[in-house]
């Protein structure tokens, strides 16, 4: 008799609850239907800086994806490593226009407007500019990204950013503007395709077992 092969180990995430970048992986992970395993990082204790952390991301970020012999510490990586390995449930389209878009808007995110007001610019503004001195820096960051996104989407988003099917665009789109909404006070009037896909993005499923509240490591007050 032969025997049965042992099962795979879930692949694990370190992630803190209210890290946008931890956000993405999360809602990808959630859309593919992957069974993973959830590590918390506290950014604010300092944990990122742990050497056994640092060596699954020497940038001291989250998220660090280890899925088998496989370690990758940047969100914009782990979703194309997932979209290869995990081709269920497509995020890119076959169409090469639509598919360049899709990753026209995540790189506007991820390179154009995230990191612009990540946790250490932020602290940085303060210490050397002033307390609250940061907030009108990171609005003027995220209107700069919101108005060139809306101007890109307006005319090809349906339910969705790209359509009525969820794409990357979104997985990227969607805790960016939840972080614009609940932390830094942008007006989503200015941005009403925007504000109408947020809504859309809060009743899917996937996308709500990924808000920050719900993670494990979320306070308990939310």
């Amino acid at each position: 008799m032969a025997l049965a092969e042992a099962p795979a180990a879930r692949p694990i995430l370190y992630s803190y609850w209210r890290s946008s970048c931890s956000h993405r992986v999360r809602i990808a992970l959630n859309l593919k239907g992957i069974d993973y395993e959830y590590k918390a990082v506290n950014l604010l204790k300092g944990e990122q800086s742990d050497p056994e952390f640092m060596k699954l991301n020497p940038m001291k970020f989250v998220p660090a994806l280890v899925d088998g012999d496989a370690v990758i510490g940047d969100s914009y990586a782990v979703a194309l490593y997932l979209e290869d390995k995990y081709p269920q449930r497509p995020l890119l389209p076959q169409d090469l226009k639509k598919k360049a878009l899709n990753i026209q808007v995540a790189s506007i995110v991820c390179s154009g407007i995230q990191p612009l007001h990540n946790l250490t610019l932020v602290r940085f503004i303060e210490q050397k500019v002033g307390t609250g001195e940061s907030i009108p820096w990171v609005q003027q960051q995220i209107d700069r990204g919101f108005t060139a996104v809306e101007n890109m989407i307006k005319g090809c988003a349906g339910k969705f950013a790209m359509g009525d099917e969820v794409q990357l665009a979104d997985v990227f789109l969607a805790p960016q503007i939840f972080a614009a909404v609940t932390r830094f006070q942008i007006d989503m009037s200015n941005y009403p395709t925007l504000a109408r896909l947020h809504d859309q993005y809060m009743t899917h499923p996937a996308f709500e077992a990924a808000l920050p509240d719900r993670q494990p490591d979320a306070p308990s007050s939310g």
